[in-house]
């Protein structure tokens, strides 16, 4: 093992939108930080990709395989690179709602109270929209929750089409609104994401080591057990020790939580941070679900994500529990989420030529249903020997397939409203899941509360058991 003869006050774990963002606030804050990411820096071609290709290659998945429950392994869709798993987002910026704050009562049952609420974090989130330059628009969607002012920059424009969809929608009296977007004009990739935002203009200050191909191993602890001092990092190849006066677990709800597992010792034997057992448990991913409509007029299969229809999101006139949003999907072609579960055509679209694709793709309108999971204790992330684990059972299912059908409902008017001349009607919405292998929107895997006994960090995201020990939170405030 290598020991690094450098003294960090902050050794960050994860380059992706937390640590990023964190990184960009402590760098300026002139704290010594080293960063380790696991990745390299994404060349520009992998970058929102919006061709075919996106069909044919495993780009947007790393050469590691993951259990399911029932032993088969799986390719998980997983970035491992400068910006984390944001490299292939839509770089849609949503707020949550007061109520969510607060536990909702959905349709299988309650979820917890965050101990937090809107107002708690509504100023945070106020600058997090400034440094991502965040595009949208308020007072048209009838769910969303108080802000100060506008956000920081007006919607972008939106594929013509899209604008008469957004019309047909409304006379349905319904409130189609331009999703909130992350965005940067510049020309070759101009959309938004934590490199351009958190990492840009923070790595070239002196106090700011990065160590790229990094991937943190283990955290390790002082004899007593009570405080973190350490990290190990396989580097090529190499075992690498590096000390810290901080440490901040950034590494998504999969990866933070399986580095604490494998740091489990001695003092800490169901793994690091882990007396409540918790660490792990509660993943959730919200239900995905995507649709084609049929195009009457020829589209370019390459843009954004770009409308929200949040009509549904606390209910609808036959119930009163949340449903959950609809959005528009992007083009098929530029897609990442689309190409992972391509509506009843997955394993189609993985035969059909690129010129079939090619021809399906300006003739199709996709859309997305999300619905909210409540939080299992038995849907985790663990080790089977050194591969990670992945058991997840989806619930709340009734209340998403109200969401599918509602759309549906929707989509058929739509298509034959007169004045709607950009979609033409089918006899079936073709729609798919997304696969347990999406999980850019896994959450959960480590839990937040004030009892020690339920939960694996406090308020501030401080770990409960092992000082100097963050998971992503609000390291500023501790540091200052």
């Amino acid at each position: 093992m290598i020991i690094d003869d450098q003294h960090y006050d902050v050794i960050l774990i994860g380059s992706g939108p937390a640590g990023a963002t964190m990184l960009q606030r402590l760098a300026s804050a002139g704290k010594k930080i080293l960063l380790l990411e696991r990745g390299e820096a994404m060349p520009l071609q992998d970058q929102n990709v919006a061709d075919v290709e996106l069909f044919r290659t495993d780009r947007y998945h790393p050469a590691e395989q993951w259990f399911e429950a029932d032993g088969d392994l799986f390719p998980p869709q997983m970035i491992y690179a400068l910006g984390g798993n944001c490299r292939l987002w839509g770089g849609v910026l949503e707020r949550m709602r007061e109520r969510e704050f607060e536990g909702l009562a959905l349709q299988e049952g309650p979820t917890a109270d965050w101990e937090l609420r809107y107002a708690d974090l509504a100023p945070w989130v106020d600058n997090a929209e400034a440094l991502y330059q965040v595009h949208g628009r308020t007072g048209v969607d009838p769910s969303e929750p108080p802000r100060q002012g506008d956000y920081p920059h007006a919607p972008r424009p939106i594929e013509p089409f899209l604008e008469e969809l957004r019309l047909g929608l409304q006379r349905q009296d319904l409130h189609p609104h331009d999703l909130p977007h992350s965005w940067t004009d510049s020309g070759p990739d101009p959309s938004g994401d934590a490199e351009t935002f958190g990492l840009a203009g923070s790595l070239d200050q002196a106090a700011v080591t990065l160590r790229s191909s990094a991937r943190a191993t283990a955290l390790h602890v002082t004899p007593s057990g009570n405080e973190v001092r350490g990290v190990e990092a396989d580097i090529n190849g190499q075992s690498w020790l590096f000390q810290r006066h901080q440490v901040v677990l950034a590494a998504g709800a999969v990866n933070s939580a399986v580095i604490l597992l494998r740091s489990a010792n001695d003092r800490h034997p169901p793994g690091l941070a882990n007396g409540s057992d918790q660490v792990g448990r509660n993943l959730m991913k919200p239900q995905l679900t995507s649709f084609l409509q049929l195009s009457a007029v020829p589209n370019s299969g390459r843009y954004a994500r770009s409308l929200a229809c949040h009509d549904f999101y606390w209910g609808d006139k036959n119930v009163s529990f949340p449903l959950g949003s609809i959005q528009n999907g992007g083009g098929v072609l530029q897609d990442p989420l689309f190409s992972e579960s391509p509506p009843v055509l997955s394993l189609v679209t993985r035969l059909m030529p690129n010129f079939g694709l090619e021809q399906l793709a300006p003739r199709s309108v996709s859309w997305w249903a999300m619905s909210a999971v409540r939080p299992d204790p038995h849907d985790r992330i663990s080790l089977r020997g050194d591969r990670v684990q992945v058991s997840y059972q989806p619930n709340n299912r009734e209340a998403h397939d109200r969401l599918v059908y509602r759309w549906i409902d929707v989509l058929n008017p739509l298509e034959a409203d007169p004045l709607t001349q950009v979609v033409t009607p089918a006899p079936a919405h073709p729609r798919s899941e997304a696969p347990l292998s999406v999980m850019g929107y896994a959450c959960g895997t480590c839990r937040m509360g004030s009892n020690p006994a339920t939960s694996v960090v406090n308020l501030e995201g401080r770990s409960h058991e092992i000082a100097k020990l963050t998971i992503a939170d609000r390291l500023v405030q501790e540091l200052r």
